[in-house]
């Protein structure tokens, strides 16, 4: 998608921590730009009240949603109805969803029936049927290098206390394993797409591939993986030859083929 595009963002603020929001912002620009920028829950809600400082920084819109029901989240019936208004509309070229919820996932699918593309954002911890629902997903903790939720486990193998038959139990910090797919099969994915649609000289452009990636897997960045930029990925696995491409124009691009 052209980054001259016209994006609907709508927030789930009810499944969303506000600490994401400059990111949210940040991330929907590279796409297009955000038209639309409308946020819901019920506002009423002392759980809210860290919202509030955001709207107004970020020009954000606030759709009361009310919550009926004890435990159940407000914002979903009124962001799926607004959503297939603004698509009526005609107006926008994609929208992105933020949200951890698996419920806007029928959303995400008919939207992109109606030849919109869709970008999610939500954390690690979002089910996989709403990320493959949407055309890219990107992950908040990741874009933002939020620390995971700590595991603490106890290791037995540290030193015993000064008092005999006390054991001093120093806690270990684990993270959780990220949701998304791992390296070793993007790596494995990159050979097989080299393999079947490389130039005679095996190589290949890069874009090319980067494209290919994301259709296979929505979630699929490279800062998933702590790398700003995919030839950075690619390079550091020592599984690809590569090399910039120089056009008497003085343009550059960078091409990829499988190690002989």
């Amino acid at each position: 998608m052209e980054n001259s595009q016209v994006i609907a963002l709508l927030i789930d603020a009810e499944n969303v921590s506000p600490k994401y929001i400059k990111t949210i912002i940040d991330e929907v620009s590279m796409y297009g730009t955000p038209a639309y920028k409308r946020i819901y829950g019920d506002w009423t809600s002392q759980d809210m009240v860290t919202w509030k400082k955001s709207l107004l920084e970020h020009n954000l819109t606030p759709i009361q949603q009310f919550s009926y029901t004890q435990g159940k989240n407000a914002s979903d019936s009124a962001m799926i109805i607004d959503a297939m208004d603004i698509l009526y509309a005609h107006n926008v070229d994609g929208f992105c969803l933020v949200s951890s919820d698996s419920d806007f996932t029928r959303l995400a699918a008919r939207l992109r029936e109606s030849r919109m593309f869709v970008i999610g954002m939500g954390e690690s911890k979002t089910p996989q049927a709403f990320k493959s629902a949407c055309d890219t997903f990107k992950y908040l903790d990741v874009l933002m290098g939020v620390d995971k939720k700590a595991v603490v486990k106890q290791d037995k193998r540290k030193p015993t206390d000064k008092k005999a038959g006390a054991v001093k139990v120093e806690p270990v910090v684990e993270l959780p394993q990220p949701a998304f797919v791992p390296l070793a099969e993007i790596i494995e994915k990159v050979h097989e797409i080299i393999e079947h649609d490389s130039e005679e000289d095996g190589y290949m452009p890069l874009s090319q591939i980067g494209v290919m990636l994301s259709r296979i897997y929505a979630d699929f960045d490279s800062r998933n993986y702590g790398f700003s930029k995919l030839h950075r990925l690619i390079d550091s696995t020592g599984a690809f030859e590569t090399k910039y491409e120089r056009f008497e124009n003085g343009g550059k691009n960078f091409v990829v083929r499988n190690k002989v």
